[in-house]
């Protein structure tokens, strides 16, 4: 019993610590750092309860009507109030379509940030903490990876996943999308990490480590790692607004995730065949949600990395 106080002040006092610290007074005297939060905070949550924000539930074919198709947004003539973004041509609403392929969007890019994160940041510490061939070797398959467009690379991983698995649906057809946009994301963690490894290897700390006996792979975990974060935490937030336009070119071009659940990308193609029809609402709003997704994460990157960065204080 004597110890439950401590352990419950501990929280209190880390959550005193991080407003007191300087990330936060920056963050706070942001204004433009903290719309972009506030706007990527709404998506965020808009995405995770997509059932209970949409209206309507898009992908339940027993409540589509196919005399509703293509209606107008609200303020428009011929607009329904039950749809406030209009309808698409197979009587679906925009406004909850828009936000359940958020919700896949956001899903496929965080989890291959998160991949990329994991197989760059080990590479990246191995190469740079051992050195030797091993990290040449590292580094000549990042020059490979690097050599070709991300694009280019993600559509010829995509293809050959799609060869081996033709029937791939559901979850199978997700993984071999995340895969494919992870392979192109980890070699800029890896090189990144590399640099800041080979600096931090020299320092007295780390010698006295390995004076001391430390294993090379608590050295690398405990030590080194630690000093690597700010520059992967500024890397994988700006990677995230990549990493969802890239699974939104791909479901654009036909090869993301399967068309019963589509994305933002899958939406805009769709849209795209219906634009100078007159209904340009069916890819206007999806391509608009994409955009603020995108530009707000990227404006949280920029921010994080000046806020991080110790010259710019």
């Amino acid at each position: 019993m004597a110890g439950s106080p401590n352990a419950s002040m501990a929280p209190v006092s880390s959550l005193r610590r991080a407003f007191d610290s300087d990330l936060w007074h920056s963050f706070v005297a942001s204004g433009l750092a903290m719309t972009a939060a506030a706007v990527a905070a709404i998506c965020l949550f808009c995405a995770l309860f997509a059932g209970w924000v949409a209206p309507h539930d898009p992908f339940d074919l027993r409540s589509l009507d196919l005399a509703n198709a293509r209606l107008p947004p609200l303020w428009i003539e011929g607009g329904q109030a039950g749809h406030w973004l209009g309808t698409d041509d197979q009587g679906r609403d925009i406004l909850s379509a828009v936000i359940h392929g958020a919700r896949i969007s956001l899903a496929v890019g965080l989890v291959s940030v998160i991949l990329s994160v994991l197989v760059g940041v080990t590479l990246g510490l191995v190469a740079g903490y051992v050195g030797g061939w091993v990290d040449a070797f590292i580094m000549r398959v990042c020059d490979v990876m690097l050599s070709f467009p991300a694009i280019l690379v993600a559509l010829l991983i995509d293809g050959v996943g799609r060869a081996i698995f033709p029937e791939a649906q559901g979850i199978l057809a997700f993984g071999v999308l995340i895969l494919a946009i992870s392979l192109t994301g980890w070699v800029q963690y890896a090189r990144t990490v590399r640099g800041c490894a080979m600096v931090e290897r020299h320092k007295e700390y780390v010698q006295a480590a390995r004076v001391i006996g430390v294993s090379p792979l608590r050295v690398m975990r405990r030590h080194v790692l630690p000093n690597v974060t700010g520059p992967v935490l500024v890397l994988a937030t700006i990677h995230v607004a990549s990493a969802i336009l890239t699974e939104a070119t791909l479901s654009f071009l036909g090869v993301g995730v399967p068309p019963t659940s589509p994305s933002l990308g899958t939406l805009i193609r769709v849209g795209n065949d219906f634009l100078f029809s007159g209904e340009w609402w069916i890819t206007l709003f999806p391509g608009a949600m994409l955009v603020l997704i995108a530009l707000s994460v990227n404006l949280l990157g920029d921010w994080l990395r000046d806020a991080l960065n110790p010259r710019l204080r």
